[in-house]
Order: C-alpha cells, then sequence, then structure tokens
C-alpha cells in the first residue's frame, strides 16, 4: 500500500516506463527525428522566424522565452515529477493527447511566470530592468532596447536556474527531501534552487546590468564587476559562458554518461558532494578550453574591439558552442537507448563521448554554413542576430517534451514495467557498478586514457590554426 502510494504521481516514471521501438534501428531514430525537426521548423517560422508570424527572434525575446521554457519542463518533470497528474493518466493517455495537454500547461505556466512574476512583481516592485515599460521611462531609453534589455535580465536568471534545477537532481539526489511526498518535494526543491539562482544571479548578472545604462549604476551595482581583470571585460558573458558549460555538463553526466563516474562512490554524502562540484570542475574544464580553441582559430582577444576580436563576444561563444554538445548527447539517450551497451560501463561512456564530440563538431561547422538560409539568422559568426543557443535549446525543448511527455511516440510504444523487470534493472545497474572496480587492466586503461588526453590536447594547438586556414565555413 505504501508503495502504491509513493507512486501515485509521477514519480520514476521515466525509470519504470519501457519504449517498445516499432521497428528495427535505425528507423525509430531516423522517423523521431524527422518528426521532430519538421516540428521544430514549423514552430521556429511560427514564434522565432524574423521572417514568419510572430518574430521573437529580436534575438533576447526569443531567447527569454526559450530558455525558460527548458526550465518549465525540467520542473515539471524532474521536480514535480508530473504532479498533479496521477500515474495511471500518464500510463493510459494517448501520447498526442498527454503531450499537448502538458506543453500547453508548460507554456502557460511560463507566460504567467515571465509576465506576473519578473515583469509584474519583481519588475513593478523591485528591480526596474525586468519591466521593458519601467525602462521606457528612462531619458534616452528606446523601446527595442527596453525590450531587450529586460529580456536578457529575465534570461539571465533562467541561465542559473537551468543549471542548478536539475543539478539538485542528478548530483544532489533530491537530498535532503529526496523522500518527502509530492508537491511537497517539488516546492521544497524549488523554492532551494530558485533562491541559489537568485543569489548567483545578483553576484554574476546583476552588476551586468548595471552597466548597460549610462551612466554605470554605482550605487545598486559593483561597477566595473570585479571579474574585469580575470576576464578581461566587464561584460557577465563570462558568467553566461561559465554557467552554460554547467548545463552542458549536468546533461552530459545525466544522459551518455549514466552519471558515471560519480555513482561509483558508494558514500551517499561524498557521492552527491563530489557529483555537483566535480561537474562545475569539468564546465571549468571546458570553458577554458573552448576559449583557448577561439585563440588558436582567430588570435588573442583584444579588448577594446568589437565582435570576433572582443573577449565579451568569446566568452559568449564558449557557451553557444558548448551546446553544440548537447544536442547529440539528448538524441544519443533519447532515440538511441545510449548506444552502444555491450561494453563496460567506462568503453560505452568512452565511445558516445566521441560520438558526441564528432556530432558536435560537424553540427558547428553545418549550423554556420547554412542557418542562415533557413532559419532567418544572419550570416556569420558574430553578427548580433546570430545565436545559436536559441534553435539549438529550441530543438532540445522539442525533444524533451517528445520524449518525457508522447513517449516517443509514434515510433516507440510506451509500455509500464513489471515489477520483476523493475527489479532486474536495478540488479543490471547494481552489476554493471561493480564490474568497474579496480584491476590491472584498468589502471592500464587510465594510463592510456590520460596519455591520449596529452596527446590531444597538443594535437588540438597544431590542428586548430590548419583547420581554420584551410576550411572555409561561411563563404
Amino acid at each position: 500500500m505504501e508503495e502504491k502510494e509513493l507512486r501515485l504521481y509521477g514519480e520514476g516514471y521515466l525509470e519504470e516506463r519501457k519504449l517498445i521501438p516499432r521497428w528495427r534501428q535505425p528507423i525509430p531514430a531516423i522517423v523521431a527525428l524527422l518528426l521532430t525537426l519538421a516540428v521544430f521548423y514549423a514552430t521556429w517560422w511560427i514564434f522565432q522566424d524574423p521572417r514568419g508570424w510572430l518574430r521573437m527572434y529580436t534575438p533576447y525575446v526569443g531567447y527569454m522565452y526559450t530558455r525558460w521554457w527548458l526550465i518549465m519542463l525540467i520542473w515539471m518533470v524532474y521536480i514535480f515529477n508530473y504532479w498533479p497528474f496521477k500515474r495511471a493518466w500518464l500510463e493510459k493517455t494517448h501520447p498526442v493527447l498527454k503531450g499537448g495537454i502538458l506543453t500547453f500547461i508548460s507554456v502557460f505556466i511560463l507566460y504567467v511566470l515571465i509576465k506576473g512574476f519578473f515583469e509584474g512583481l519583481l519588475g513593478n516592485f523591485g528591480i526596474a530592468y525586468f519591466n521593458p515599460g519601467r525602462l521606457m521611462q528612462l531619458p534616452r531609453m528606446t523601446e527595442f532596447f527596453a525590450l531587450e534589455y529586460a529580456s536578457l535580465a529575465c534570461l539571465m536568471f533562467a541561465a542559473i536556474a537551468s543549471w542548478l534545477s536539475p543539478a539538485w537532481v542528478v548530483a544532489c539526489e533530491e537530498v535532503p527531501w529526496q523522500k518527502m511526498k509530492q508537491p511537497a518535494k517539488g516546492i521544497s526543491i524549488l523554492v532551494m534552487t530558485f533562491f541559489l539562482s537568485t543569489i548567483i544571479f545578483f553576484m554574476t548578472m546583476h552588476s551586468h546590468m548595471g552597466i548597460l545604462y549610462y551612466p554605470w549604476q554605482y550605487f545598486t551595482s559593483i561597477a566595473p564587476p570585479y571579474w574585469e581583470q580575470f576576464a578581461n571585460t566587464v561584460s557577465g558573458n563570462f558568467h553566461v559562458a561559465w554557467i552554460m558549460c554547467c548545463t552542458v555538463m549536468v546533461w552530459i553526466v545525466e544522459t551518455i554518461w549514466e552519471r558515471f563516474p560519480f555513482k561509483l562512490i558508494r558514500t551517499d554524502w561524498l557521492r552527491r558532494v563530489t557529483a555537483f562540484f566535480g561537474i562545475i570542475a569539468m564546465a571549468w574544464a571546458m570553458l577554458f578550453f573552448l576559449y583557448f580553441a577561439q585563440e588558436l582559430t582567430w588570435g588573442p582577444a583584444i579588448r577594446g574591439t568589437r565582435l570576433i576580436n572582443a573577449p565579451d563576444w568569446r566568452w559568449l561563444h564558449v557557451g553557444e558552442m558548448a551546446v553544440f554538445f548537447l544536442v547529440p548527447a539528448i538524441f544519443i539517450t533519447f532515440y538511441c537507448n545510449n548506444w552502444p551497451r555491450r561494453f563496460s560501463l567506462p568503453v560505452n561512456v568512452l565511445i558516445r563521448t566521441g560520438i558526441t564530440i564528432v556530432a558536435a563538431v560537424l553540427l558547428y561547422i553545418l549550423y554556420y554554413m547554412f542557418s542562415h538560409d533557413f532559419l532567418g539568422t544572419q550570416k556569420g559568426f558574430m553578427h548580433e542576430q546570430q545565436f545559436p543557443m536559441i534553435p539549438t535549446i529550441w530543438l532540445i525543448n522539442i525533444w524533451l517534451a517528445h520524449h518525457w511527455f508522447m513517449d516517443n511516440w509514434p515510433a516507440w510504444k510506451m509500455v509500464p514495467k513489471t515489477a520483476e523487470e523493475i527489479a532486474e534493472g536495478h540488479a543490471a545497474e547494481k552489476a554493471l557498478i561493480a564490474d568497474v572496480r579496480w584491476n590491472p587492466s584498468l589502471g592500464w586503461g587510465l594510463g592510456v586514457g590520460a596519455l591520449c588526453g596529452i596527446a590531444v590536447y597538443f594535437i588540438t594547438l597544431e590542428i586548430l590554426p590548419w583547420v581554420y586556414k584551410n576550411i572555409t565555413v561561411i563563404r
């Protein structure tokens, strides 16, 4: 009776459902890709495309809604476990109807949050830069920049929340509320992560907003910002970069890495602390590598210049580059069943990571070659209207809704796992973890891996300048 009550809502739904492909791979993956790309392009034309209907790609208005929609999906599934929808409804409702209802609710909450909380409450009674109407009252402020600045403030908050919201579930394992029932558990995690997001917002993004309007707001923000000497810029794009890398690493760990290697740590508190700060450490490693890669390609950044040579754009582009790794990682997990699975866990993770890196590089090249033809973006790497994070996250949002809300319909059929299948899955997971223990072959593997990492680093030093000189991405 207690177990049945525990599963009253959607707790464990994603883990305890069985998605059965209707055809042999790769047909289901291809069908899902074509279907979601069609939905992506149709919705992009309706909502985002500057040539389309609503034309939200200004770009910050569209980016704000895109980023907050991502958070709504995470809140509904990872934090609230589909509450208030019952488990029986999730299992028996047709995927199209279920997906339509849940997607509508996510968009409705998104709209209420932005218009009601940020613009209405905070913008009118707290901080003016969340409300474009308030900004319009300032001297020399145009309507366009008022809307862009308000959207920028909202999406900067969203950038932090999109990292911390899943991180508390993936790394911290919902502690200390993991045994609470919904909605108390969801509210507790939401309040905690929102509180942390608010603190980090004021420590990282508020000073950026304080210098957007002249004269700089010395009384209410740190101006110039404290990171100026380290990042070689006063722009908050430096924080956008590392926070975006944190977001990407959270989902890399959750998807293609299956929370490896942190789940090998058996001590609960040590595993959670190591996972949370380990993800941050790996994100900072990605941050500096991607920034260094740009210096190898385009030369050192020069403060005082604009766009591709400016440090602030370079930091922004780090975040843009990072998100390209997230797209193939999500696809491999959602539509390829985290292929491969036949080897040991470390080998599987290594192969998936290699595939993700290659796919991310190809996607990066293809995006900058063709996006301006199909998405209505501007041609070039560094145009003010070129924000690859918007279409990539928009596509990821569609995949999340398709996978979480619609059970990968129509190429897959959802069947609830039996109690025996759930028990077998847990046993197989424990056996997989137990198989990864210290032995001479593992030591050799770690040694070879370290040498390969060093080799890749020095190869990168040589190959990136050559690639830039010999391969034309944008004509």
